[in-house]
């Protein structure tokens, strides 16, 4: 009887054996992405995970700036993306030259930049945050300072309203899925799901994020989720995250709303990587993430600011 010819998924497990390589996934990308990674977090999880990994290559498998960060972290160790083309709506609204003039022209201020930003942003900031830790960051600011935050114009907001700060200045930068979730799809799915709890990503406008049970990251929504007695979920981020949510909330129901863009709750950014993709950039190593060690080292200073912030 013939063997099994080996699977998509069979040919990326030995070549990450061959290559020494670790598989980084974001909560966003697909199942059987998701199932092979070595580590599925945020973007914080991920990035400190980088930082302790010790093998030859890290294949990231996320969006762009991600791979960014995990080389700046890594300067000696390759890190390859399944598609060079999977960006971020964030990272386009914020190019670099506008906040290299803010920075001239206000020398004094603190530009705090969220991790969805490019490598050339993060090299001209102070600090990095993520969902995760926005407000910390924020909050260990001298308050007579006053903060650039970039470049999502909601999580700047919902930050602004938990730290109470009024010196903040916010860029009005936005992410194509969570920014276009309707409070009227809230709604419709409150009304058929009336015994669910509402929890939702920081980068949802304002009046969503007043209808939630509870706003976080999305490593703590799914944390939240597997820890409430609640059995029902309207889930206001991208559906990437049922996987996570299924695993750690086993028998529990998850509703998604869409957004107006798709009438869908899925990045296209993320979705761009696939498992064939994935394959093909651990045995040609390519795209590789390539930068000039000026921008990592510039870099590496707010990367590091915002991993010593726990």
């Amino acid at each position: 009887m013939l063997a099994a010819a080996p699977t998509i998924a069979d040919e990326i497990l030995e070549l990450k054996r061959e290559r020494k390589a670790i598989l980084l996934a974001h909560h966003y990308q697909e199942r059987e992405i998701q199932e092979l990674a070595d580590c599925v977090g945020d973007s914080l999880e991920l990035a400190r995970r980088a930082r302790e990994f010790d093998g030859d290559v890290i294949a990231f498998c996320g969006v762009w700036f991600m791979a960014e960060t995990a080389k700046v972290l890594n300067p000696g160790r390759i890190v390859v993306v399944p598609d060079k083309l999977a960006s971020c709506s964030l990272v386009e609204s914020c190019p670099v030259e506008p906040i290299r003039e803010y920075r001239r022209r206000h020398p004094d201020h603190v530009i705090v930049s969220y991790i969805n930003t490019s490598i050339e942003v993060k090299a001209e900031s102070d600090i990095l945050c993520t969902s995760s830790n926005a407000v910390q960051v924020v909050n260990s600011i001298p308050a007579e300072k006053t903060v650039l935050f970039l470049p999502d114009s909601n999580l700047g907001a919902y930050v602004q309203s938990q730290t109470g700060r009024r010196n903040m200045k916010i860029w009005q930068g936005t992410c194509i899925v969570h920014a276009t979730f309707p409070v009227r799809r809230v709604v419709e799915a409150q009304e058929a799901h009336p015994n669910a709890n509402i929890v939702a990503h920081p980068e949802c406008p304002p009046q969503v994020l007043a209808m939630a049970d509870f706003v976080g990251s999305t490593s703590a929504l799914i944390k939240w989720c597997a820890e409430s007695e609640a059995k029902e979920f309207i889930v206001m981020t991208e559906s990437g995250v049922r996987f996570s949510l299924d695993k750690s909330g086993p028998g529990k129901q998850f509703y998604f709303v869409a957004n107006e863009n798709c009438n869908c709750s899925e990045c296209p950014y993320m979705k761009l990587n696939t498992l064939e993709k994935l394959r093909d950039c651990l045995a040609n190593l390519q795209p590789r993430v390539e930068l000039s060690e000026e921008i990592m080292r510039r870099a590496l200073v707010p990367i590091e600011r915002m991993l010593a912030i726990r």
